[in-house]
């Protein structure tokens, strides 16, 4: 009984969300293969009555997404929040070891909004969130993942284990908080760009360059 007890223990804190020790620095890509993209896999979805041009650039390999707070959802029949997000087409998946990585840059200012996600999930909407209030990066809105991101750019790379259901974040090569996956058998997608959440700034804006899909050998 006591065996069992340590064994359910220690599976409960695996399945639980947490932080981990972020100093030593390692290649999360190492056993995964760059799957080839092209700007035909990038679809912008921005509010439904503004040209694409006025809400998003690409320029010097650099994708710059803007919104505002006061903008029009991305369709006529949607609710959610505003939003001008890239959503990676051709690579939906349900089950493997998946990788987003990408160089992000949030300016000063922008607040309240998630800059990328993984989209599709058990029982809600998406599997991961990676959110900014006040230059901190966040887990959804709950665990602090890094601080003082402003006006400057970070590498970030997420693994989406779709069989085992979790995820792993790493920032600027550090693994920095795993968390379960939110169920497994769903249809899954890589989003990033700017969509607003609680308490957003007027002026929501991301920047990113170098985004690759991995998958696991």
């Amino acid at each position: 009984m006591i065996i069992l007890a340590i064994l359910l223990g220690l599976s409960l804190a695996y399945l639980m969300p947490h932080q981990v020790d972020a100093q030593t620095q390692t290649d999360p890509t190492e056993g995964f293969k760059s799957l080839p993209l092209t700007q035909s896999n990038f679809a912008v979805q921005r509010p439904y009555d503004v040209p694409v041009d006025q809400r998003y650039s690409f320029k010097d390999g650099v994708h710059k997404l803007w919104v505002f707070d006061t903008d029009k959802p991305h369709s006529t029949t949607s609710e959610t929040k505003p939003r001008t997000e890239i959503r990676i087409r051709g690579y939906d998946y349900s089950s493997g070891v998946w990788q987003f990585e990408g160089q992000g840059y949030v300016p000063g200012g922008t607040s309240g909004v998630c800059v990328m996600q993984v989209f599709g999930a058990v029982g809600q909407a998406t599997t991961f969130v990676l959110r900014v209030y006040n230059g901190t990066l966040y887990y959804y809105g709950s665990q602090v993942l890094v601080e003082n991101v402003y006006d400057k750019w970070f590498k970030l790379n997420v693994i989406h284990d779709a069989d085992a259901s979790n995820v792993k974040i790493y920032i600027d090569d550090q693994l920095r908080f795993s968390a379960p996956g939110h169920g497994s058998g769903a249809s899954h997608y890589f989003k990033f760009g700017v969509y607003a959440m609680d308490d957003s700034s007027h002026r929501m804006e991301s920047r990113w360059k170098d985004v690759k899909v991995l998958k696991k050998n």
